[in-house]
């Protein structure tokens, strides 16, 4: 019998599992939150992964339990282990991903670079900070950001006062001045072997990725291999096993620094299922499984992923499908909703400046 994977979590994530699953001969089960969840279509429960006997029988008909995002409670995940189910990545890494402050205490405890950042308990520890730092900070909530939620740029600390309301300590970081934001995304199978694909510039907009180059321009040589070192550290030391997504700062002053961690395949990877030898999606089933990873080369010299919101109408995709018929169109089967992720498109060539051109022209059909 092949082995089956489970996925707790119904998102797109789990959803762009699936085609690479039965590629490769593999079963694949999802633990969907809801009824038509973007992955319902290999959902074979549904519940509550915040409890543990709903995940606990979950993980009974399959050999080894991974993730479409990093919410599951460390309760849940210990129970998990304790009963010896293989959990990849385990709770030990995916704590550092569920906390961010865990986080910024461990990277810096490595040495690995990262903005100046404190632990804030009140008021007057954080206009503290803010005085040291030019008057201005970016403030996180530790734990439940996503997608800009739980991120504030202030210049005081009346900006957050809403969020010491819960006694909880918040993290605060210096307001880098970054030329651009990057992205490592790299796989580590159980028994240590790691891949990594070319370093991506992800460009944002209100917080939220909008669109992906591969490989970022000009980041051969210098930019290329710390991206490469410190995502293989992080991995290493905090024993993550599948998709490790490292985004990063590329600042004014010619520093690389980690901004953000995640312990899954990531919207910044997203471009590999058309424009790499093996998608990140493929790949993280490989390491969960421990089996050999695979090639991780571009398939053309750029690759461009743009991001769409909002919807995926069904009627509109036969008309960007006319007009590009050289892009991918990939939906995750969400009802619409304004600002969600509702799918994505992937261009690849030659020439920079014409693959952007054709992935904004196909996403185009889909905005309102």
């Amino acid at each position: 019998m092949s082995p089956t994977v489970g996925v707790i979590g119904g998102g797109q994530l789990a959803r762009m599992m699936v085609p690479p699953a039965v590629e490769l001969g593999l079963g694949i089960a999802v633990l969907a939150e809801s009824e038509g969840a973007s992955a319902s279509i290999a959902a074979t429960a549904v519940g509550d992964y915040r409890d543990a006997e709903t995940v606990l029988e979950f993980a009974r008909g399959v050999d080894v339990i991974t993730f479409d995002h990093e919410h599951v409670p460390q309760d849940v995940l210990r129970a998990l282990v304790a009963a010896g189910v293989p959990v990849h990545p385990g709770p030990d890494a995916l704590l550092y991903a569920q906390d961010k402050l865990l986080m910024r205490e461990r990277l810096t405890e490595l040495g690995l670079p990262v903005p100046d950042w404190a632990k804030v308990a009140d008021v007057a520890e954080l206009d503290a900070f803010l005085a040291d730092h030019g008057g201005r900070g970016v403030v996180k909530t530790p734990r439940g950001g996503y997608d800009g939620k739980g991120v504030r740029v202030v210049s005081a600390a009346s900006d957050v006062s809403d969020w010491f309301v819960t006694g909880e300590p918040l993290l605060v970081e210096e307001l880098v001045e970054f030329r651009r934001e990057l992205s490592q995304v790299l796989a580590r199978r159980p028994s240590g072997e790691i891949a990594l694909w070319p370093v991506v510039e992800s460009i944002q907009r209100d917080g939220v990725c909008a669109e992906v180059i591969a490989p970022a321009p000009g980041s051969a040589g210098r930019i290329a291999d710390v991206a490469a070192d410190v995502a293989t550290s992080i991995a290493e030391n905090l024993g993550v096993t599948g998709v490790l997504a490292v985004e990063l700062f590329e600042t004014t002053d010619d520093r690389v620094l980690v901004n953000e961690l995640a312990m899954r395949p990531h919207n910044s990877g997203h471009w590999s299922i058309d424009g790499s030898t093996t998608s990140q999606f493929e790949q993280h089933l490989r390491a969960v499984l421990d089996l050999p990873l695979g090639a991780t080369g571009c398939r053309d010299p750029w690759s461009v992923m743009v991001n769409v919101f909002g919807g995926l109408a069904p009627e509109r995709v036969p008309l960007a499908l006319a007009d590009q018929p050289a892009v991918k169109v990939h939906g995750y089967g969400k009802e619409p909703r304004p600002g969600r992720k509702a799918g994505h498109v992937t261009a690849g060539g030659e020439e920079l400046d014409d693959v952007v051109f054709r992935a904004r022209a196909a996403a185009a059909f889909f905005e309102d």
